[in-house]
């Protein structure tokens, strides 16, 4: 018997690694709520939700066929020394990469057991089209500037690359089973009244993508970042979808997701350190209190503050206005960016380790490919430009208006602040 590992592809259909366990004997599908991961989050955690949820319409489709899902709630190392306890005829494990740091570490750990126990640990690429060392420069050295790695990317790209592997059809090889199939309430968890939205892959969507895309008081992203995250939807299927209209912006986006991926497999580092060591030397002001104010959305920037009360009440953010935020809190406030991207893992329901903290770094210029330190979003300005009839900002932020909403600082001199502190860390 087979078992197959559910992690970040909360799928049955076009899994690589289900696809290729079902392919070879019967099999028993798991799902572990890691308690390593969970004992962190609040009872009402969105996206542990979401996660139940996408388990549900797993769990829905194999009644169907007279089969389920095996829920666990445990450290994975724990449960799997349960499985082969309990099932000796178990001789291979199938699971989906995961790139992070910590399911490097979870995955060597459970690979060794396994290994102990004569048991073989097969995984394989899914969540990406590339991965690791599979788009390098000639020399063998990992890209760290954006536009040479998406054109490598294109090149080496080919539409095998995106075939299906049909493991919706082989359902039948599911092995019967007596574990339980553990509900949100079982895991000591509660439904978020925060609710992940749809995606979109219209064609309408792609095709005014580049034109729509940044303007966060209209509907021009496909929401699809939750659903890549925890591999509810194929990224073979949304790369073909993209490459059918042959538009690059869309693609492009996509790319970029893998590009922080490898940058944080090859620099594991950059977690907890700038990417560019100088920029560590960085005298940070760390104003609690300012902090808060980000963080709720009462810096008297309007566009500032919409974006935080978004993210606070729905778990996400527009992209653009995610950039404006990120620089105000290092730039204006001078807050370091970990503050930041911890205060985003905390709260986003497509929280991506690796996007979040490339796109942190860059804000804060210390990273891969980042802006450079003196330049320095002008709030108003972005205004004029993505939302000059103010129709996102009177939405999260209606009191913009009146006379006691005031800025905490005064654009011109929190630039000037910055330059000068940042010149003296970097030169």
């Amino acid at each position: 018997m087979n078992i197959f590992w559910f992690r970040r592809d909360l799928r049955l259909d076009d899994n690589k690694a289900l696809f290729e366990a079902l392919s070879n004997n019967a099999t028993l599908p798991v799902f572990i709520f890691d308690k390593n991961i969970l004992s962190e989050l609040p009872k009402d955690d969105a996206r542990v939700t979401f996660i139940s949820a996408l388990l549900d319409n797993i769990q829905a489709i194999l009644k169907q066929n007279h089969k389920s899902l095996a829920v666990f709630h445990d450290g994975p190392i724990h449960v799997f020394k349960k499985l082969v306890a309990e099932n000796a005829e178990i001789n291979a494990v199938y699971t989906n990469h995961d790139y992070e740091p910590y399911a490097q570490k979870r995955d060597a750990e459970v690979g060794a057991f396994l290994k102990s126990k004569n048991i073989a640990f097969h995984t394989f690429k899914d969540q990406v089209i590339f991965e690791k060392e599979e788009v390098i420069k000639e020399d063998g050295k990992p890209y760290v500037v954006f536009t040479p790695y998406s054109k490598k990317w294109k090149e080496n790209f080919n539409e095998k690359l995106t075939e299906s592997f049909p493991s919706e059809k082989k359902l039948a090889e599911i092995a019967q089973h007596s574990y339980p199939y553990l509900s949100l309430k079982e895991i000591g968890f509660e439904a978020s009244g925060i609710k992940v939205a749809d995606y979109n892959i219209s064609s309408a969507l792609i095709e005014n993508y580049a034109e729509t895309r940044n303007f966060p008081g209209i509907e021009g992203t496909s929401h699809l970042s939750p659903h890549l995250r925890f591999g509810a939807v194929s990224i073979r299927k949304i790369v073909k979808t993209a490459l059918k209209h042959r538009k690059e912006t869309f693609l492009n986006e996509l790319i970029w997701r893998e590009f922080f991926m490898q940058i944080l497999w090859h620099f594991p580092n950059t977690v907890t350190e700038s990417f560019r060591p100088k920029y560590d030397h960085i005298q940070w002001r760390n104003n609690k209190t300012e902090f808060q104010s980000w963080c709720e959305g009462t810096t008297g920037y309007p566009i500032v503050d919409a974006g935080m009360r978004q993210l606070n009440a729905t778990g996400t953010m527009h992209n653009r206005v995610r950039m404006i935020v990120a620089s105000f809190l290092c730039k204006h406030l001078l807050i370091d960016w970990r503050w930041g991207e911890a205060y985003f893992a905390e709260k986003l329901l497509d929280y991506e380790q690796s996007s979040n903290i490339g796109n942190w770094q860059w804000a804060a210029g210390s990273g891969v490919d980042a802006a450079p330190y003196f330049r320095i979003f002008n709030p108003s300005e972005q205004v004029r430009k993505f939302d000059k009839n103010l129709k996102y900002i009177r939405k999260w932020v209606p009191e913009f208006e009146q006379l006691d909403y005031r800025p905490i600082i005064d654009h011109k001199e929190a630039r000037e602040r910055c330059l000068v502190v940042y010149k003296k860390a970097v030169g």
